[in-house]
């Protein structure tokens, strides 16, 4: 009985009540992050749990979609963009916390084929000729309106002269990873994803890569929101880290910050 007391007194003292639900609760962070980060941030979040015991809920979906669920008031502590536009858009809105903002990672967009296409090697420059290329078939790549790699490929396809004629040939998927799976599956001879995603996917293959200078530099913002919670910064710090630095670079990512520690 004594011992018992004991431990109860020793619980009273350190909660300051009968009840203490902060012990009784796991720390957790919700990240809402772009679908292309699905696989190197899976590891990094599982990485970061091991180190600090804060469980991460990651939330994978287009930037565009998650920007207007951050704003509808979805309870999201960390926002991942895979463009600068939609961060913009979430701190225009006031619903980002603009000083933990941090340019994180790169990436390059790719012309992709199903693994067992005809299609090889496509030099991508001026005049290539898209539409040719895909004959009969779908391109698929995310929504040019407003998916990040769909404004990616259209802004790459315009300046090489290749929009136009290959529009009508577009399957537009609400997010990166819906086209790379319709590519996956052959009912889309090609499409244009990032070169990380298609690293990931067994049944694909690359066959070009489109020039750095034909689209804007592919960036990826990351950021607390405005509800974050405190454990937020501790996570955000993670992101910069070494150990966060070599998996996102083993999945093809570019860290675009010095690492921290």
């Amino acid at each position: 009985m004594h011992r018992h007391a004991g431990l109860f007194l020793a619980f009273t003292l350190l909660c300051g009540s009968t009840s203490c639900p902060a012990l009784a609760q796991d720390k957790s962070l919700t990240v809402f992050a772009a679908a292309s980060m699905k696989n190197a941030l899976d590891d990094v979040d599982a990485a970061y749990t091991a180190k600090s015991g804060v469980k991460i809920a990651a939330s994978y979906a287009a930037s565009s979609t998650l920007a207007k669920q951050i704003e509808q008031g979805a309870p999201a502590d960390v926002f991942v963009s895979a463009d600068t536009d939609w961060m913009d858009y979430a701190i225009a809105r006031k619903t980002i916390d603009e000083p933990t903002r941090v340019n994180l990672l790169g990436n390059s967009i790719v012309l992709i084929a199903p693994k067992d296409s005809g299609i090889d090697n496509v030099a991508i420059g001026p005049g290539f000729d898209l539409a040719k290329l895909a004959g009969g078939g779908k391109i698929a790549t995310g929504d040019v309106a407003a998916v990040p790699v769909g404004k990616y490929a259209k802004a790459a396809l315009e300046k090489l002269g290749a929009w136009q004629a290959a529009e009508p040939k577009f399957a537009m998927a609400e997010s990166v990873r819906a086209a790379l799976t319709l590519v996956a599956r052959g009912e889309a001879v090609l499409g244009i994803v990032y070169s990380t995603d298609a690293k990931v996917e067994p049944g694909v293959k690359i066959v070009g890569t489109f020039p750095a200078d034909s689209h804007p530099a592919i960036i990826y913002p990351v950021a607390a929101t405005m509800m974050a919670k405190p454990e937020a910064a501790g996570y955000l710090a993670f992101l910069r880290s070494s150990a966060a630095k070599a998996i996102f670079e083993k999945y093809g990512f570019k860290f675009l910050v010095s690492p921290t520690t």
